[in-house]
């Protein structure tokens, strides 16, 4: 047997006016933001929860629960890297990941190479084994009245 692992993962949090919008841990110009115990970083926390998936290690909330206070506004690339440093990875390597992130607006696509290359640089991960991507709902459900954004992420584990 190959040992191959796959997970996915999938993320959701509304819009909000008080707070920065960060995506793959990039800030992106925006009069909203994601409401969030963290940073709300939702394509992230969708990432994570496709690798502890993939190991079956259990989801984000397990890990980082959100009432707890030593998380509240935490940089959620810190919180991957934590991920990452478990036991479960250990012997694992990344083949790929693909992260969707679903938003009606703002428009995305100008920061896909800066996502890409953040999270490359916060895993220690080949830059062409990242792929980020967008897509809106053509104005349908929560996302497209812009009320929140979500973002669903699948990864492939082999042994290192």
């Amino acid at each position: 047997m190959n040992d191959l692992r796959i997970g996915e993962g999938f993320d959701v949090h509304k819009l909000v006016t008080e707070r920065k919008l960060i995506l793959c841990g990039v800030e992106v110009p925006s009069e909203y933001g994601l409401a969030g115990h963290s940073d709300a970083d939702v394509a992230v926390h969708a990432l994570m929860d496709a690798l502890l998936g993939a190991v079956a290690a259990g989801d984000i909330g397990m890990i980082f629960p959100d009432n707890d206070p030593a998380y509240a506004g935490a940089d959620s690339m810190n919180l991957l890297q934590t991920v990452l440093g478990m036991p479960e990875f250990a012997g694992r390597q990344l083949i790929n990941c693909d992260i969707t992130i679903i938003a009606q607006k703002p428009k995305l696509a100008p920061f896909r190479k800066l996502m890409q290359e953040r999270i490359a640089a916060v895993t220690g991960w080949e830059l062409e084994r990242v792929s980020v991507k967008f897509t809106t709902t053509e104005k349908l459900g929560f996302a497209g009245r812009g009320e929140g954004i979500a973002a669903a992420a699948i990864v492939l584990l082999g042994k290192a």
